[in-house]
């Protein structure tokens, strides 16, 4: 049997057939008919946002924790979709399984200037996965089901879906809709038997093998069998950068993170190692900087990625493996048990261990606790004094890439960076969408005050919704990152580094949340516990010292002798 409805009405049908429970959105004239249609529907809950780029960060957000695919509605085409186009970027640099839905242009508008006409198929094709425009409302439930497939298809990726307004208002007769477990793919590959077997050589006579678990072990939350692996051979692992929580921060074999922006004992081991087991991690930009200053050149690596474009891309390698990484990690523990005489990698391990023991409890004792806060000093007292369960989002800058390996992640999924797009103003928006999909976990945003001051309108967006976040303003008065790079290389020229910022504590009172300065380091703890425990959305506006700066891309600032 048939029904008879709208092209809006038929698009909100598609989204409950794909049991979506949250759609983040932008009212606009341009999809009226999709939102009189969502007023009625009741599984979806709709979260209005101040604007579209923020409101694809609480999508993607809500995606990367709950493995689900987030949703987005810019209610107008135009300017309501041009302002998609850098949380999009964002989502497709982190594979972010976002769903991205914009009201478009009258068909027969098309091509005459018309009022906010823009060619939005153009637009976002280069920043997403697939873009489609629908060309009728018959149509829509057949590119919904495309849409939501493509998406959460590996590698994941957003994907954008512009409705003309006539499309939308168009009716026609409707099949009832399936749901999506007719139309998607169940299974993941396994790697095959022969490459099993000589990786499992390689890694059983390997004298410093090491581990690096990256996105396909932490999306997968294949962490128990990276683990698994790890243990059988008795070596370390090291994650991958923006995925220090694929392997528990309490495992003994856990290196944390390596690479440029990584920590030391993890990097060392990845320069040093014989045998490298690249699992589910491109080896790319943020791991590596593309030189073998951060890989060793004489290794032989085994690099398996769930993307076959992605194996020895930027390094040659002695084996590609094509499959799913924690499928993989199995495999390998099963073809182990098959090889006799194994070498020993319990030396190398057991140094990495002293040296891993070492560094972090010099990472305790050289925190500076003196006044003004460092950022040192300040990522102590988050060790300290956050839950073990708290997911933590960054945004871009230096402050927040400190951070990334200086505090622990005691589970997976526990860590949300803007990863390779090294986006400002990310982290406030993405924490609203992870609280979302994960409400029983506290969610602590670490931001600088920059950042901060681009996305803080969406408070109102947290307080309507009971969206009970703690963010962290980091506030140095300045851009970090910049202001570094002028002082240690363009002699102290500073133009453009200095910003000034509201009180972000008494701007939070105003729109309805909880507020708290932290002028000194000791008034930072007790502003988390009181913010943890005050069951609103809360801000800590955190004075941190401006001059305590570092550059990080000292590779791109060579040619200036610094």
């Amino acid at each position: 049997m048939t029904t008879l409805m709208s092209g809006g009405q038929a698009a909100i049908e598609a989204l409950k057939a794909e049991d979506t429970k949250h759609v983040f959105g932008l009212i606009g004239s341009a999809t009226m008919e999709m939102f009189d249609a969502l007023y009625d529907a009741e599984s979806i809950n709709f979260i209005g946002v101040h604007d579209e780029r923020t409101g694809t960060h609480m999508a993607d957000g809500y995606a990367r924790a709950s493995g689900e695919a987030g949703v987005i509605l810019a209610g107008q085409n135009g300017p309501g979709a041009t302002n998609l186009v850098t949380g999009l970027s964002q989502a497709k640099a982190a594979f972010s399984p976002v769903v991205s839905i914009a009201g478009a242009l009258s068909s027969g508008h098309v091509y005459r200037d018309a009022f906010q006409e823009v060619d939005q198929q153009s637009l976002f094709t280069p920043v997403t996965k697939k873009t489609w425009t629908a060309p009728s409302a018959d149509r829509v439930p057949e590119l919904f089901r495309e849409a939501f497939r493509t998406a959460l298809s590996p590698r994941r990726g957003p994907v954008q879906l512009n409705l003309p307004r006539d499309v939308l208002s168009g009716q026609a007769e409707f099949e009832p809709l399936q749901k999506p477990q007719v139309y998607r793919n169940h299974s993941v590959p396994a790697a095959h038997t022969d490459q099993v077997s000589q990786a499992a050589k390689l890694l059983a006579f390997a004298k410093q093998p090491v581990i690096i678990a990256g996105g396909g072990i932490k999306n997968t939350e294949g962490h128990e069998q990276a683990i698994a692996l790890a243990e059988d051979l008795n070596c370390p692992i090291v994650t991958s950068p923006g995925h220090g929580d694929a392997i528990p921060f309490g495992h003994p074999l856990n290196a944390g993170q390596m690479g440029p922006r990584g920590n030391p004992v993890a990097s060392r081991l990845v320069k040093e190692a014989d045998v490298i087991l690249a699992l589910g991690t491109r080896l790319g930009f943020n791991s590596t900087f593309y030189t073998y200053d951060n890989i060793n050149r004489d290794a032989k690596i085994i690099h398996n990625e769930l993307e076959p474009t992605a194996i020895a891309r930027f390094f040659p390698v002695e084996l590609g493996i094509w499959a799913d990484a924690p499928t993989l990690a199995l495999q390998l523990v099963e073809a182990l048990k098959k090889i006799k005489d194994r070498t020993t990698a319990d030396q190398w391990t057991k140094e990495f261990q002293t040296e891993r023991k070492a560094y972090l409890e010099k990472r305790d004792t050289d925190a500076v606790l003196t006044h003004p806060t460092q950022p040192s000093g300040l990522f102590k007292t988050l060790r300290d004094v956050l839950p073990k369960n708290a997911a933590i989002t960054m945004d871009a800058g230096t402050l927040c890439l400190q951070a990334t390996d200086a505090m622990n992640y005691w589970s997976s999924k526990s860590l949300f960076t803007p990863l390779d797009f090294g986006l400002v103003g990310f982290s406030f928006a993405c924490g609203l969408g992870v609280k979302c999909a994960k409400p029983e976990r506290p969610v602590v945003s670490l931001m600088g005050d920059g950042g901060f001051g681009m996305t803080m309108s969406e408070l109102s967006t947290a307080v309507d919704h009971n969206i009970n976040t703690v963010t962290v303003v980091m506030n140095n008065k300045c851009w970090g990152a910049e202001k570094a790079y002028q002082r240690d290389f363009f002699n102290g020229r500073y133009i453009g580094a200095d910003i000034s910022s509201p009180p972000f504590d008494k701007v939070a009172e105003l729109y309805g949340a909880k507020g708290y300065k932290a002028e000194k380091l000791s008034e930072v703890a007790p502003a988390i516990e009181a913010a943890l425990a005050c069951g609103k959305p809360a801000v800590i506006d955190v004075s941190v010292d401006p001059a305590a700066l570092y550059s990080f891309r000292r590779d791109s600032f060579k040619h200036r002798g610094g």
